[in-house]
């Protein structure tokens, strides 16, 4: 019979306990410019408003914001009107999926079949319930650790999907949370970091003695239970390897608990020196692309930071602040570093890992769906809470689906780019039948230039150029006036195949 784990009560991040925010953005600005002053490069200027606020949406809600949204901030003159923003993008639904989203990829990478759907989908649901309540980061990977079953049955699911293997759950855990690729001690000492073949199966031993509870009917009833017994050996031998923490030590003998429980308590400590500095680095890739340790799961002595002072204080920043997932968000955000443009005149710009602009990264499956979405103005399946059941996205995903973990590499291949060019999805967007934008901007009151300028305001979040003006306009007046539906859609499927629309820039 299987040990029952109890979870302790969820704990909201408090963001009335955070530290000091102006000073810690004011922190990683200077930091920046001092290693941009040492290599005698200066950082590009502020973005304007048009491209931070695409940026931004994309960032922190994953979809591209809406034509009045952008109206509505262009006009607004406020010298508050960018934190105001972000705070309001932040508390809204749309953040909490996005994370979701994001956090359900990291976790459960690759394409998802039928057999993996409920496992999939139930990971998606536990982690945007977190996100919306804002759950404290180690409090989510604690519960995420120590995971038995009850009403939500995420963390269940994805000790299900890795088929609950030791080797898998270790490598998958301490890469997600600690930032640390032991996996590739799982056959031997690593070639290049500190990591012994018996650090991995010692680490691997915590999830040894996990089983699978059958018996019970419906997804809920899903269970994982922890055995008495139940122990690892090095490969190929018959030496049994005890639980070891990252680091060797081994837990003491008087604390209690399941080996989970152990490992729980130690990830969310003090002492344990991965956690908060994983996850800074790793919210740091997701908002400029490269992690200040690049690639953000392999962090160590053989790959030094960039800038060690930022990742040094701003791990303690976020530990003091309950780690707050969101308080993080809102500090990165604010930073003239993450609001520089990612324009540079002349290039060469300076190597990305100086931070002396905004790289550009490109949209992942998902925002690419749902800003197409709402250029469409389809109801977001995600308002139903379940996004990944809706088949239309699933075949546009798995379409569009790169093999890159780097934003910065472009990876299209030629099924993508078959997608955005005749689709279904763009197909019906561009078509003035069918679409609802083109239906929107083909009222008798708007002008020709108003239509452009809506469709350039809901494909890119910005007004169209001189040139490109000049340019749409001519193109409407190439064709007869019963033409002029087609020419507009013509145009609006050429925004969609830019590759403007195709990146976060």
């Amino acid at each position: 019979m299987g040990l029952v784990l109890v979870v302790a009560p969820a704990v909201q991040a408090q963001e009335a306990s955070s530290p000091d925010r102006p000073a810690m953005v004011r922190r990683i600005d200077e930091l920046i410019e001092r290693r941009l002053s040492d290599e005698n490069a200066q950082p590009a200027p502020l973005a304007s408003d048009a491209e931070f606020l695409r940026r931004v949406y994309l960032d922190l809600t994953g979809v591209a914001p809406r034509v009045a949204e952008v109206r509505t901030f262009l006009a607004d003159d406020s010298a508050e009107k960018r934190e105001q923003l972000i705070d309001r993008l932040l508390n809204s639904p749309a953040h909490a999926t996005h994370l979701a989203n994001t956090w359900r990829r990291i976790m459960l990478p690759g394409g998802m079949n039928l057999e993996q759907v409920n496992n999939v989908v139930g990971v998606q649901n536990w982690l945007r319930s977190q996100f919306v309540d804002n759950l404290r980061y180690d409090n989510l990977v604690s519960e995420l650790l120590v995971a038995t079953e009850g009403d939500q049955t995420g963390p269940a699911l994805y000790y299900t999907a890795l088929d609950l293997a030791p080797e898998k759950l270790a490598g998958s855990t301490a890469r997600i949370f600690l930032g640390l690729q032991i996996e590739c001690a799982e056959c031997h000492d690593h070639p290049f970091d500190k990591w012994k073949q018996t650090d991995f199966w010692g680490y691997a031993a915590f999830f040894a003695q996990l089983e699978r509870e059958e018996g019970r009917r419906g997804m809920n009833a899903l269970r994982i239970a922890d055995r008495d017994t139940g122990d690892v050996k090095l490969p190929n031998t018959e030496t049994v390897i005890s639980p070891l923490y990252p680091g060797g030590i081994q837990p003491a003998s008087e604390e209690l608990g399941t080996r989970r429980m152990k490992l729980a308590i130690w990830i969310a400590s003090r002492d344990n020196p991965y956690l908060a500095r994983a996850a800074v680095n790793r919210v740091w890739g997701q908002l400029f692309g490269r992690g200040i340790v690049e690639p953000v799961d392999d962090l160590g002595p053989h790959n030094p930071p960039s800038h060690p002072e930022i990742l040094d204080e701003l791990a303690e920043y976020f530990v003091e602040s309950g780690f707050n997932l969101r308080e993080l968000y809102g500090t990165l955000t604010r930073t003239q570093t993450y609001q520089r443009t990612s324009e540079w005149h002349p290039e060469p710009a300076p190597p990305p890992e100086l931070f002396a602009r905004m790289s550009l990264k490109s949209l992942s499956p998902d925002q690419l769906y749902d800003s197409l979405n709402r250029i469409l103005n389809r109801t977001p399946a995600q308002a139903a809470g379940s996004p990944l059941l809706d088949p239309q996205r699933q075949a546009f995903i798995a379409r569009v689906d790169a093999s890159s973990k780097s934003p910065l590499e472009y990876e299209a291949g030629v099924l993508q780019a078959l997608t955005l060019i005749n689709g279904a999805d763009i197909t019906e967007a561009s078509d003035p039948q069918r679409s609802a934008l083109l239906g929107g901007v083909d009222a008798p009151f708007l002008t020709e230039e108003q239509q452009i300028e809506t469709l350039f305001l809901a494909t890119l979040s910005r007004p169209p150029s001189e040139e490109e003006r000049k340019a749409c306009l001519a193109t409407l007046e190439s064709r007869s006036p019963g033409e002029r539906g087609k020419q507009l859609g013509d145009i609006l499927w050429a925004l969609l195949n830019s590759a403007e629309f195709a990146f976060n820039h």
